[in-house]
Formats: structure tokens, C-alpha cells, sequence
């Protein structure tokens, strides 16, 4: 089996560098050839999506075989799969291989189910997915043709991601049994055969940190400290202190949202929502000056974008001596403390904005000493019921 041959012309050396360029852009798809490998090619698509395959010929019949995405699969993995490819359909040593797949590989698929499915998506949603896919599973299941996926190959992955990566093989998972749920519905994979079903996620530690009353004093005195040279990332502090608001929320938050006395956003992580400001909230939004055509509330220094946050709160954090604390951890202190003066969890849940009551009770983080007295005060109750105390 030979490569076939060429056309003359739209030839160049196929790396990385190259697949990095704006190529033109035509109403149909073109290929360019490479010049040191037969066969080796690029298809660039009207699109502007560009994709690795290989050509080859057995016995008077040629077919072309993709090799991925250039978003997903770099330059020298493709020349390596198209040298492969090459090499065994010469040998002819495994023929069945050489057969056209019928159903795409993974690299191909997934630009299906993004144009299918993406759009009804937040755009949060869409770029967490994305990334997960070119992160964390297009290296691993890329190349692989969607029939081919099986349970083993989804537990070695797994095995794979042991130790360092476990957040982040929980997070894509999701990810890959819902490509594998949409392929189903396709008809390109037979009905109840997602490779991911019942693959365990690895269990985490629950992060139960919550501010205590020292806490909270050191860390407002630190943002004190911090208001002159930062006086935004303090700003967005505070609010997200006195609103129990996510980060998202208050840092994106735009002007024509504010409208005293609460918050309307247009939407959020469980849709529109509507965020109560207390007095200190209020104070903390007077306090932030209008910048002419900026429509953030809490904008970086160019007045451009919202202000970043996660490289300050690094540094700050560890100078109030609170080092494992994370931004999100003070929506955490905003619940406990509101459950510890004795706040419903309905109403609570309310001023956090969630759908369900079970979501709120997982920020019941409440400390030993509260249980404790808890427990006393019931019990004492119980015995004063019974006679057995005056």
C-alpha cells in the first residue's frame, strides 16, 4: 500500500508554526499537503477549522483517515499517527485496521456536539466544558474512533489521573459521559453502551472552612491595611462579606444592575437572581466612583474588564495569616454565621439565592461550640419537661 499521489501545488512543511496560521478561506474545503511525508495532510474547512488526516492507497482503493482537530492534536503527535497509519497498511499486517471506521473519531465528534448543544449553554458552562475536553481528555481520547471508547479504557484513565489530578478527573468526566449520552442519541454508539457508566469519582475531602469571630477581626484589619493600594479587590471583598454573594457576581457586577435596595442579575449560576443589600452593602456601592463609559462596578485599572482577583487574594490571604482560606470560603462564613444567630435555612437559602434546601444545608458548617450548646439547650429543655431539673 502506497500513499497516494498529490496534486501539484498547496504544498508546505506541516508543523506547528504552520497550523498556528491564518490560512485563507474558501467556500469549499482544500488540503495542503507535506512536503517531507506522503500522504500527510491538512484540511482546512470553510469554517476555519483545521484538521490532520492521512491518504492512503491499497490495491486500487484509497481512503482518508482524520487524525484530529489542530486546537486538539499538535503537529508531531498527527505526523506520528500518519507515520503508524503508514507503516501497517504497508506491512499489511493488520487489514481490518485498514477499513474505513464508520462512526468518527473523538476529535471529529466533538465539534458536533459543541455546534449542536453549546449554544444553549452559559457561556461559563460552554468554556468550562471546552476546556475540559482540550485539557484533560482530547490527549487521551482524541484519536480514538467513538465506537472504540470502552469502560477499560475510561478506568485506566482514571488510574492515570491517581494523585495529582483527581479535582480534575472529577470535573471532565461529566464531560465525557455526556459526549458518549449525546453520541448515544446519534445512533453512534448503541443505546445504554457510555463507556463512563458507573465509573467512581474519587472521593475528596469536603472543604468545611468557615471564618471564626478572630478571623474575621484580622481579616477586616487587613483590609483596611490594603484599602489604599488596593482599593477595588477591598471594595469586592467587603461586598462579598456583607452579601454572601458568589465571586462572579460581585466582581462582573455592572451599574445598570444596581438598583437599591437589592441587586438584579440578569442572570446567574441558577439564572436570574436577586441580591439583598444591607446597609454596609449599600455603603461599599456609594463608595465606588463612575468611571465615564466603564459600565463595571468594580472595573481593573484600564476601566476594560472587571478586576482580577485570584493573584492579590494569593498575596492577601497569606498576609492576614489566613492562608487556606479561598474567596468562596467567605460566602461559607456568610451562611454559617447567619445559622449560628439563628437564621432559618428557607430564608437563608434565599439570601444566597439557591434552588433547593439542600443546597444551603451543606453550608451549615457549624463549629463545635455551637453544637454543643445546641445539644445542652435541648436537653435541658427535654428535662425540665420531664420534672428532672427546677
Amino acid at each position: 500500500m502506497v500513499p497516494q499521489r498529490q496534486k501539484p501545488g498547496r504544498r508546505a512543511y506541516l508543523d506547528g508554526n504552520f497550523a498556528r496560521r491564518k490560512l485563507p478561506l474558501r467556500d469549499h474545503e482544500y488540503c495542503i499537503w507535506d512536503t517531507q511525508l506522503p500522504g500527510f495532510g491538512l484540511r482546512v474547512r470553510p469554517s476555519g477549522k483545521y484538521y490532520w488526516f492521512v491518504r492512503l492507497r491499497h490495491r486500487g482503493k484509497h481512503r482518508r483517515t482524520s487524525l484530529g482537530c489542530t486546537r486538539d492534536v499538535d503537529a508531531e503527535l498527527a505526523r506520528t499517527q500518519a507515520r503508524r497509519l503508514l507503516a501497517e497498511v504497508a506491512l499489511d499486517g493488520l487489514p481490518k485496521r485498514a477499513v474505513a471506521k464508520a462512526t468518527p473519531i473523538m476529535a471529529d465528534y466533538v465539534d458536533t456536539y459543541w455546534t449542536d448543544l453549546a449554544r444553549c449553554w452559559k457561556p461559563s458552562t460552554a468554556s468550562r466544558n471546552i476546556g475540559a475536553w482540550r485539557r484533560d481528555l482530547a490527549p487521551v481520547f482524541g484519536a480514538m474512533h467513538v465506537t472504540d471508547v470502552t469502560p477499560a479504557d475510561v478506568m485506566r484513565w482514571r488510574d492515570d489521573c491517581a494523585g495529582q489530578a483527581e479535582a480534575r478527573f472529577n470535573r471532565a468526566v461529566p464531560v465525557l459521559a455526556a459526549l458518549f449520552k449525546y453520541a448515544e442519541a446519534l445512533h453512534l454508539r448503541r443505546k445504554g453502551s457510555n463507556p463512563c457508566r458507573g465509573t467512581p469519582r474519587y472521593k475528596r475531602d469536603p472543604c468545611e472552612r468557615y471564618l471564626l469571630p478572630l478571623e474575621f477581626r484580622r481579616l477586616s484589619a487587613a483590609l483596611r491595611e490594603d484599602e489604599p493600594t488596593h482599593p477595588t479587590e477591598v471594595a469586592v471583598i467587603r461586598m462579598l462579606l456583607f452579601t454572601g454573594a458568589r465571586a462572579s457576581e460581585i466582581r462582573d457586577l455592572k451599574w445598570e444592575w444596581v438598583k437599591p435596595p437589592h441587586l438584579a442579575l440578569p442572570d446567574s449560576k441558577t439564572g436570574p437572581k436577586v441580591i439583598w443589600l444591607n446597609s454596609q452593602a449599600l455603603g461599599v456601592l456609594e463608595a465606588q466612583p463612575r468611571r465615564e463609559g466603564c459600565p463595571f462596578v468594580f472595573p481593573n485599572v484600564g476601566g476594560t474588564k472587571p478586576v482580577a482577583l485570584d493573584i492579590w487574594w494569593y498575596q492577601f490571604r497569606r498576609k492576614c495569616a489566613l492562608p487556606d482560606v479561598r474567596i468562596h470560603d467567605l460566602r461559607h462564613s456568610f451562611a454559617s454565621t447567619a445559622i449560628m444567630d439563628g437564621v432559618p435555612l428557607a430564608t437563608i437559602g434565599k439570601l444566597l439565592g439557591h434552588l433547593l434546601t439542600e443546597t444551603t444545608a451543606k453550608y451549615a458548617h457549624l463549629s463545635d461550640d455551637v453544637i454543643a450548646d445546641a445539644a445542652c439547650r435541648v436537653s435541658g429543655g427535654l428535662a425540665r419537661s420531664i420534672g428532672l431539673s427546677s
